[in-house]
């Protein structure tokens, strides 16, 4: 099995990040390879840059999808994933998609942790365009308060006032960024700690498994049509 997971964005540091994380997750015989995005933005922080990075994963899945099984998309805003899906007939998953759905069969209510209070509103958007908003606690980002703490614990302490003032039972990191985090977090918070890389390859493992992909008979037409 091989899998291509494609970073939107152009970030280098973060593409061997997200490399680690998959590396360390799945077994011997699937390999995995995570590249960034050619001519994409630094990072994806708008619907502009969302804009900015399609033509190069496009690029990405056109000339891979022969040699990969599936792909994900590593960006928890899941740009351009309908696309994505649209133009393979191999599964495509995002890992906002991902990571949000199984939290949601988790726990009565989850909680996603944003990098910055500019991208909330549009991660409540995504979240009820997968009309999961009745399992919504909240979206939260690290306050004032925490501006000084050190990335990891600003996410600690963002979480735990999740669990305590939203009573979310399931935290989901919302930025790939943040990959590598989930099990150190888990231990101190007591709850499911969900990163996207980890739970997209959890889905799109079992998919190519089972030989299942994107339905092709109405939202989305086959590109072999």
């Amino acid at each position: 099995m091989k899998i291509l997971i494609i970073n939107p964005n152009r970030d280098l540091e973060m593409t061997i990040a997200i490399q680690e994380t998959a590396g360390s997750f799945v077994e011997k015989d699937i390999q995995v390879v995570s590249v960034h995005t050619p001519d994409a933005p630094k990072f994806i922080e708008t619907y502009e840059d969302q804009i900015k990075a399609a033509p190069g994963m496009i690029k990405l899945i056109r000339e891979n999808e022969k040699e990969y099984d599936g792909f994900i998309v590593a960006c928890h805003c899941d740009p351009n994933l309908d696309t994505m899906k649209e133009i393979t007939d191999k599964p495509v998953v995002g890992i906002g998609e991902a990571s949000m759905k199984l939290a949601s069969m988790l726990g009565h209510s989850f909680s996603v942790i944003s990098m910055t209070e500019q991208s909330i509103p549009n991660k409540e958007a995504l979240i009820r365009k997968y009309h999961l908003q009745d399992v919504l606690a909240s979206v939260r980002a690290p306050e004032d308060i925490h501006k000084n703490l050190k990335e990891e614990e600003k996410y600690l302490e963002t979480a735990k006032l999740a669990i305590l003032e939203d009573k979310a039972e399931v935290i989901v990191l919302g930025c790939a960024g943040m990959t590598g985090m989930d099990k150190r977090l888990e231990k101190k918070l007591g709850v499911p700690v969900l990163d996207g890389v980890v739970s997209a390859l959890i889905i799109l493992i079992g998919l190519i498994k089972h030989d299942l992909s994107t339905s092709k008979i109405r939202r989305y037409r086959s590109s072999n049509k």
